[in-house]
């Protein structure tokens, strides 16, 4: 594919806004699609449509060669709908997916892949070429702890021991665009990662390196933790899903892959870099 035109959706959130970014300094014509007003930079078109409402996606993807798709329900509901939207106009997607799909079905956590398990099964079903990015944890997700750690210098979380590969969402934007805009990831699945292990103990104290004073992490129940995430709002489905799945991790981590060096050429960005690209956010 030379210079394609791409839909990229979630386009406000962290992966996708870093997809539209990658696009547009790469001269690729890029569309955001948004449900309200956003602001991008010039040579972004930004597009009224909700995946949602897949009736509102036609003037979205009209013209467009390739889609970034991240869903943003915790079901597969409406997703067929989507997909057909999609496939009236485009001819490749790119799915966010999760590392976890294709885990044992009894595993925790089962309940947040089994919708990724899904739209891979309906994209790779529907005739469109397709990649399925599956990520591990995102580095992003630990802007959760963002307020705790500006007003009290501390994040109070369960599993300090647990380690993960978290991914910065450079990288995962680098592999997208490798995806949207060549053929080599075409029928792929990669597992993508971040370079090493790190706790989330040794997370919160890069946090702290990178915004020059300590941050403390003071561990809490897997108790105590459901009831902090439920007061904040989660769906109970939510948290039911992700707190077992992580504290099975402690016993059998996720991998740790070289795949985002071998499709971009360049090492996964630590989340040592990860934190201090973001120290703004913690400060």
């Amino acid at each position: 594919m030379s210079q394609p035109r791409i839909l990229v959706t979630g386009a406000t959130g962290n992966v996708g806004g870093a997809v539209v970014a990658r696009l547009r300094a790469a001269g690729v014509p890029v569309r955001a699609l948004v449900r309200g007003d956003a602001d991008f930079p010039k040579g972004v078109q930004a597009v009224r449509g909700d995946l949602g409402d897949p009736a509102s996606l036609g003037t979205a993807a009209e013209g467009v060669d390739a889609v970034f798709l991240v869903w943003p329900f915790l079901s597969a509901e409406g997703a067929s709908d989507v997909i057909d939207a999609i496939g009236k106009h485009a001819r490749r997607v790119v799915y966010l997916s999760s590392a976890g799909v294709g885990a044992e079905k009894d595993k925790p956590g089962e309940a947040i892949t089994m919708f990724h398990t899904e739209l891979e099964r309906l994209i790779q079903a529907s005739g469109l070429e397709w990649t399925a990015l599956r990520p591990t944890g995102f580095a992003s997700n630990t802007l959760g702890w963002a307020r705790e750690v500006r007003t009290t210098g501390a994040v109070r979380a369960p599993l300090a021991r647990l380690a993960r590969p978290l991914i910065h969402e450079a990288d995962m934007a680098a592999v997208a665009v490798h995806a949207l805009t060549g053929d080599a990831l075409l029928g792929a699945r990669p597992v993508i990662t971040g370079p090493e292990l790190v706790t989330q103990e040794r997370q919160v104290a890069l946090i702290g390196e990178a915004i020059g004073r300590p941050v403390r992490f003071e561990e809490v129940t897997l108790d105590e933790a459901v009831e902090q995430m439920k007061a904040a709002g989660y769906p109970a489905q939510l948290v039911e899903a992700v707190l077992p799945a992580q504290a099975q991790m402690l016993g059998d981590p996720e991998p740790v892959t070289d795949e985002v060096e071998r499709i971009t050429g360049t090492p996964a960005r630590s989340f040592q870099q990860w934190a201090v690209d973001h120290a703004a956010d913690f400060r």
